[in-house]
């Protein structure tokens, strides 16, 4: 037997579905407060109260829907604490983390970004102290870029492997810069490099200045996943005759919100970012 209702917004919710338009109505608006619902406790506990006044339902209402989601294993309630996501999340988490395909995730994306730059756009990842370039999509410039797919580049001199030790410490950049150069990486200033990276760690993007190519450049931001952790970078190349500096700076921006795209579209959220690592 249904129970009785406190008032005409909880009887609006026990409505007959023929009188809301249908079944699929219903069910839709209750889907959308479920997952509404969610969101307002992701920043911790919350009291039955509390969630009411931020789901702008009665009280139970909103107990009733939170129990639905209980039942699921979506929230989890403790008697000092309030609501709070439940074990169901972090299941799906892992394994929506577990099937997420980063190129096929970026893909639109660079997509995209390579029809409104008309230049070549690459996604790339480290790989055992390398850059591994994972997808490619060319320009429409008559334009002739070198890497191809399954290509590994020295991160000390590409765009998209600066772009990928942005979060790193100097120790680490010392490290990986010595080996560069010894295995045979651009010649470089050790003291220009750094001043370079240094700023590109504060900017949030980096550039290959022909380091790698000659006469290519390149602008390059990092990917992150859930916990804020880089996990890839794509980059925008072209012949530097279609790249002075200031198209670089121009196009840095947008580089970066499409890296942030990507980024959002693994779980990350501008709130989650881990520290940097000490730079000494």
């Amino acid at each position: 037997m249904r129970r009785g209702t406190s008032n005409a917004e909880s009887e609006a919710d026990e409505a007959p579905a023929a009188v809301k338009g249908g079944s699929k109505v219903q069910g839709s608006q209750t889907l959308v407060r479920g997952l509404d619902m969610l969101d307002k406790v992701i920043d911790g506990p919350v009291k039955l109260a509390e969630l009411s006044a931020r789901m702008s339902l009665t009280r139970s209402t909103t107990h009733r829907l939170a129990n639905a989601l209980i039942d699921r294993g979506f929230l989890t309630y403790m008697p000092r604490d309030g609501y709070h996501l439940g074990p169901k999340l972090i299941q799906l988490g892992f394994l929506a983390q577990s099937q997420a395909d980063i190129v096929q995730i970026a893909r639109p994306r660079m997509e995209d970004l390579a029809a409104r730059t008309e230049d070549t756009v690459h996604l790339g990842r480290l790989d055992n102290d390398l850059a591994l370039y994972l997808d490619k999509i060319p320009g429409r410039r008559r334009v002739e870029i070198s890497s191809r797919i399954g290509d590994r580049q020295p991160l000390t001199s590409t765009g998209l492997g600066k772009a990928l030790l942005i979060d790193g410490s100097e120790a680490e950049w010392d490290r990986l810069f010595v080996d560069d150069q010894a295995q045979g990486a651009p010649r470089a200033d050790r003291e220009v490099w750094f001043e370079r990276m240094r700023g590109y760690a504060d900017a949030g993007h980096a550039f290959d200045l022909e380091e790698n190519e000659d006469l290519i450049r390149c602008v390059a931001a990092p990917v992150r996943d859930v916990s804020g952790k880089i996990v890839a970078a794509i980059s925008v190349s072209s012949a530097a005759q279609y790249m002075d500096d200031e198209r670089m700076t121009e196009l840095s921006a947008e580089v970066r919100e499409t890296a942030q795209q990507i980024s959002t579209d693994l779980g990350w959220s501008p709130d989650v970012r881990p520290p940097r690592r000490s730079r000494r």
